[in-house]
């Protein structure tokens, strides 16, 4: 698929939005948040308000017809974009009784609405990743492994920068390292299981696409005696942007070190080090790397991804 830059930057910035919402709400639903440090409570918050919003509205974009997205809302019985755009209108409210909660040193109040916040924040991202998980007509999407890495991955960024704001307001969470390090190895398991089962399952072919896999009891193979046009159009560029083989496998080497092995060895390095202005420093270049590798695989998993309709055109399988 042609990757757009909006969706690019919808699913990194809410991702990591909505991750650091939900650390935050179960820090908060535990009762392991600072209350007398209105500073990070208002910073961390207020970040994670502003990546979800600006990425939410970055989605629009992508619309042939922005003033009409709040019509996707009322799809919700069949749509996972409607049912997207329904949660997170949802998880604003308790996302701001938990901020209010926070800011006011009422305990009470944060528990509660942190771990509903935290559970609004984990169902929409579930919806996002859903979307294309959901997409027969993209074998590549048609995966659970999909939703699951679209959390760890929210999970892992959010994560990194939570200890970069901790860090930063000398404020440090309990174990919050280790689960910036838990998070990132399974984001890295998740995205490695990912590539595996797209090498290994299924494809469309000609033959699957037409039902003519078989003629006479016989395997037989499908081809095309000449292409629906003469020149690329609408569906080729959308529907199976092309992207070389070995660009594919040396972004994926890419993605692999700086979204995962670098900040992997970084944050188990911060467990050892004592606090410090270099832990911030080490927690700051980490998170800098997620990021990169973040949009990169992002760019990458909707380049690598084409639709069923391309086996129509210049591609033998998808």
């Amino acid at each position: 698929m042609h990757p757009a830059y909006s969706i690019i930057f919808f699913t990194t910035a809410s991702g990591a939005g909505y991750g650091l919402l939900a650390l935050l709400g179960v820090y908060g639903w535990l009762g392991l948040l600072p209350l007398d440090a209105p500073g990070f409570a208002g910073t961390t918050l207020g970040i994670s308000l502003v990546l979800i919003t600006a990425g939410l509205l970055s989605s629009t974009f992508h619309l042939g017809h922005p003033e009409r997205a709040w019509r996707a809302l009322s799809q919700w019985r069949s749509s996972w974009l409607s049912r997207e755009g329904v949660a997170a209108v949802i998880t604003y409210v308790p996302a701001l009784a938990f901020g209010f909660g926070w800011l006011m040193g009422n305990g009470e109040l944060m528990a509660w609405a942190g771990g509903i916040a935290a559970l609004g924040a984990v169902l929409t991202v579930v919806c996002t990743g859903m979307i294309y998980a959901s997409l027969r007509a993209v074998p590549a999407w048609h995966s659970m492994w999909v939703p699951w890495s679209y959390l760890a991955l929210g999970a892992m960024s959010g994560g990194i920068w939570l200890l970069v704001l901790s860090e930063a307001f000398s404020h440090p969470l309990a174990r919050l390292d280790v689960v910036a390090v838990v998070a990132l190895a399974v984001a890295f398991g998740l995205k490695l299981g990912y590539w595996g089962a797209r090498s290994s399952g299924p494809a469309v072919t000609r033959e699957s696409a037409t039902g003519l896999g078989s003629f006479g009891g016989k395997s037989a193979r499908v081809s095309a005696l000449d292409f629906p046009h003469t020149e690329a159009n609408y569906l080729q560029k959308e529907m199976g942007y092309v992207i070389a083989r070995k660009h594919a496998q040396t972004l994926r080497e890419h993605v692999c070190t700086m979204a995962f092995a670098f900040p992997l060895m970084l944050t188990i390095l911060l467990l050892a080090l004592p606090t410090s202005g270099l832990t911030l420093a080490v927690a700051v270049v980490a998170a800098l790397c997620v990021s990169a590798g973040i949009v990169m695989e992002r760019w990458l998993f909707f380049a690598e991804a084409k639709h069923a309709v391309s086996v129509y055109y210049h591609e033998d399988r998808v």
